[in-house]
């Protein structure tokens, strides 16, 4: 089982025979977000997929035009269940919902959705994708949460969790601003790694966007994150876009 990594949160899971993708990303707002710091691929450089599973439908998780024009619009999208209207109105054809718990398999990929808590109070789901004893969990651009250890007793423990790292704070004009992260910073990025008994993290969600006063990230994310798996002994892999890593037999 390989993991690819895609642009900003996106990360593709193929077997020779299956390849699922996750909140692919390729058109960006750049009026909230601003210009991305780096060229993004288009969906195409990944391959095709036989399914995309979305976290929630920030657009900087959920880019229907995209997925669309690469994977086809009756690709089958599954999204949070309370998302699905919204999805459906996005040129989609096959947009499944899906709760917390759901399970089903797509190719020999064996796939569970759980629970994740969005910054701003929608819809979202964290994914569990696996394949024999091999398993990786994609949280989107998840909070601190108290779901973590019942999530390591149900799914885990894990070879890889994607976990967001950028500890982002918005001011968006339509909302009063909190000025609190919307998202995991470094540090509570590797205390979720080891409550979900995740062998290596790999980061998400950091690097391409900064565009203030509107989208602040957070500096130095990478450098506070290695740190602070050194002091905890977690092992991390930063995966450049394109780049991509073999999940090994476990060895737990």
């Amino acid at each position: 089982m390989i993991l690819q990594r895609m642009t900003w949160a996106g990360v593709v899971v193929r077997t020779p025979q299956t390849a699922v993708a996750i909140d692919p990303l390729y058109n960006v707002d750049v009026g909230f977000f601003g210009e991305p710091r780096q060229p993004f691929f288009t969906l195409d450089v990944f391959g095709r997929v036989d399914a995309v599973l979305v976290t929630h439908l920030h657009s900087d998780h959920f880019d229907p035009k995209a997925i669309a024009d690469f994977y086809g619009a009756d690709v089958a999208v599954h999204v949070p269940a309370a998302s699905v209207e919204t999805a459906q109105s996005q040129a989609l054809t096959n947009v499944i919902g899906v709760f917390p718990g759901d399970a089903f398999v797509v190719g020999d990929l064996e796939i569970t959705a759980t629970f994740s808590a969005d910054g701003l109070g929608d819809p979202q789901l964290a994914w569990v994708v696996g394949r024999g004893d091999k398993r990786i969990i994609h949280c989107g651009d998840t909070l601190w949460h108290g779901h973590w250890w019942k999530i390591a007793r149900a799914h885990g423990p894990f070879d890889i969790a994607c976990l967001p790292i950028n500890a982002a704070v918005i001011h968006d004009p339509t909302m009063l601003p909190s000025g609190e992260p919307i998202c995991l910073s470094p540090e509570q990025a590797v205390s979720a790694s080891i409550v979900l008994g995740a062998e290596r993290i790999v980061p998400i969600h950091f690097g391409d966007f900064h565009n203030p006063p509107i989208y602040n990230h957070t500096p130095e994310a990478i450098e506070r994150l290695t740190a602070a798996a050194a002091k905890r002994s977690v092992d991390v892999k930063v995966l450049a876009s394109a780049e991509w890593l073999e999940i090994e037999t476990s060895t737990r």
